[in-house]
């Protein structure tokens, strides 16, 4: 039996009513000031807790955390090694806590913190499932952003409204206040690519939700580097394809295929570039350019289409190569082996084809994820 606990340590274990989780990587210089900020909107309303979610930094944000955690216990870190990810951060911040309510934000102080009350206010007092900080509603704004990222942000904020059941002006915020019960209808559907954890929640609800938007003004980023890169943008359009078309075909095959389209053309100019420049002979050509399309295939899937599994260092990217190259292989085997016996059975010869790399292309895929990249 659970012994009865004293008035003293009551108090010490009030459980929160929000969690504001917020993913961290190499942002030591912003998360004292994000506590302190988020500490002094909430301190002597309710009870809260801030749950940092760290992707491994390498600048000593997780040592600053944990002096931070022995300051105030309503601080908690969750160390994550070997993963990365800004969405899956988010996801495994908001399984860690029991708060009925959870906010997200960033740490890099772009955020208006001071929004987070108006947020609980909105999901206390009304039927919202989802309050978002909004920077394209009316007294909303990007601040300071230069036209060409507002231009991308334009972008691809209306191709993100093509995948939601909702209307929202800013589903590429990351600032917003949930209720459990609303992330927890979406988050078995969740395909938790890339960072944009919002617009995964909002397409993956069973219903159209329910939701409010904020106006804020984001904010200039005062310490650290963006973390936006071509590789983001990539996942970004992972995430979009998985929530249009993912209940049909896996994202992952869509990604491979699209590797093995540029492999195509690699082949080509490497088998032209032998042919003319070496000057040998057809077989020797067609040998060397099937290597190097081979090559370029693996090293593009091993980047793009399994980035959260990716192989490093010498030893295993070596491995993988060659566990990659014999299992295409064996799929050029069924290639050529499927093909056949479909043209020799009266097919034409482009259907005859086309089976035969559609055989060839799931093969591939569906050994390569096993066995070159498998789970660690």
């Amino acid at each position: 039996m659970l012994q009865e606990l004293s008035p003293l340590k009551v108090r010490l274990f009030v459980p929160a009513e929000v969690a504001i989780v917020v993913p961290t990587f190499n942002e030591r210089d912003n998360v004292r000031d994000i506590a302190s900020r988020i500490a002094s909107v909430l301190d002597g309303r309710l009870p809260w807790e801030i749950v940092f979610v760290d992707d491994d930094s390498c600048d000593g944000t997780t040592d600053l955390i944990h002096q931070l955690c022995r300051e105030d216990p309503r601080i908690r870190l969750i160390r994550r090694l070997g993963r990365r990810g800004l969405s899956s951060a988010v996801v495994e911040g908001i399984l860690s806590t029991s708060a009925p309510y959870i906010a997200v934000m960033d740490a890099d102080l772009q955020h208006d913190e001071r929004l987070l009350e108006d947020m609980l206010d909105q999901l206390r007092d009304a039927p919202w499932d989802l309050v978002v900080g909004s920077r394209y509603v009316k007294y909303g704004s990007v601040g300071e952003w230069e036209n060409s990222r507002v231009k991308i942000s334009w972008i691809a904020t209306r191709l993100a409204q093509l995948a939601l059941r909702a209307p929202l002006s800013d589903p590429m915020s990351g600032f917003f206040m949930l209720r459990r019960e609303t992330f927890e209808h979406s988050v078995r559907n969740l395909s938790v690519q890339g960072y944009k954890i919002l617009l995964d929640i909002v397409a993956s609800a069973p219903r159209a939700l329910q939701i409010k938007e904020l106006p804020y003004t984001f904010r200039p980023r005062v310490h650290g580097e963006s973390k936006l890169d071509a590789l983001v943008a990539l996942e970004f359009f992972q995430l979009l394809l998985d929530k249009t078309i993912g209940r049909w075909v896996p994202v992952r095959f869509v990604m491979f295929g699209a590797v093995g389209c540029l492999g195509v053309l690699l082949h080509m100019a490497a088998l032209a570039a032998v042919l003319k420049g070496a000057g040998l002979n057809f077989v020797q050509a067609q040998t060397i350019a099937t290597a190097v399309a081979m090559t370029g295939n693996f090293f593009l899937n091993n980047v793009l289409t399994h980035r959260d599994k990716r192989l490093k260092g010498v030893g295993p990217v070596l491995l993988g190569l060659m566990s990659f190259c014999a299992v295409c292989g064996i799929g050029g085997v069924a290639n050529v082996g499927i093909a056949n016996v479909l043209f020799a059975s009266d097919y034409t010869w482009w259907l005859s084809a086309l089976a035969g790399i559609l055989v060839g292309a799931v093969w591939n895929y569906a050994v390569s994820s096993v066995v070159t990249w498998r789970k660690q």
